[in-house]
């Protein structure tokens, strides 16, 4: 018996790339705008940032008999090819963790190979070195650096205890929790304070971490951070305080 279906399913779940400018973030005075993909783009630089993408995850699980569909890297794909449809950036940041593992740009299906290929040819492209992909993808166009700079930001994988300049950052996945109307809502988040931007990940195949796990703690000033959580179609900007 076949282990998965021989048809990908239809992406109707997925989110549309939707930027926000009611909720846009401010860092070190330059102004960021949210999407609702997961996606955080700098219109007046004309960056666009994406983090945690996973690209060959459901290969990466299969290859350890994980039984997951491999569709995710053709999901994760098209939702960055609209966000890019719909940005027109100038420069595209891949902050880390593209690929599941250090040999998923290897092993790309040569539709999907040629899908990021043309991206990255026509976009001038920056790729962050991050924990489960650290070396160049040499197979690929781009800039490979262990950490990247917008004006005063750096861009960095790793979220850095200590930072000696504002930054923004993936890794972590975030996700918050809020009860709306009795319910409990969770999603995909993007955390912030006055000293960092931490992104969702971008992989269709990624879940949220909550950003009151031990793992957040000490980085925010929660007192003034705020979580930007991701709804089916829209966002929603809560004080952290408010967010389990």
């Amino acid at each position: 018996m076949m282990p998965f279906s021989p048809k990908p399913p239809m992406p109707s779940w997925t989110r549309p790339c939707g930027l926000s400018e009611s909720h846009e973030i401010s860092l070190a005075g330059l102004s960021f705008r949210p999407s609702l993909s997961g996606a955080l783009f700098a219109p007046e630089q004309g960056a666009l940032l994406v983090a945690d993408l996973h690209l060959e995850q459901g290969a990466a699980l299969a290859r350890r008999g994980v039984a997951v569909p491999p569709y995710d890297t053709g999901l994760t794909l098209a939702a960055l090819e609209a966000v890019i449809a719909e940005t027109l950036p100038r420069t595209l940041y891949f902050l880390g963790d593209s690929f599941h593992d250090a040999a998923g740009h290897t092993l790309l299906d040569e539709a999907l190979l040629l899908r990021l290929r043309t991206i990255t040819e026509q976009i001038e492209t920056v790729w962050i070195s991050g924990n489960h992909d650290p070396a160049p993808k040499d197979t690929l166009p781009g800039r490979h650096v262990a950490q990247a700079r917008i004006g005063p930001v750096t861009l960095r994988h790793e979220p850095s205890r200590s930072p000696a300049t504002p930054e923004i950052a993936g890794h972590l996945h975030p996700g918050a929790g809020i009860v709306q109307r009795g319910h409990m809502v969770r999603g995909k988040c993007f955390v912030s304070d006055p000293r960092r931007i931490i992104l969702p990940a971008f992989g269709a195949y990624t879940g949220g971490m909550s950003v009151r796990a031990p793992a957040f703690e000490g980085l925010l000033e929660t007192e003034r951070a705020s979580v930007i959580l991701l709804a089916r179609e829209k966002m929603y900007r809560f004080p952290f305080a408010r967010v389990s």
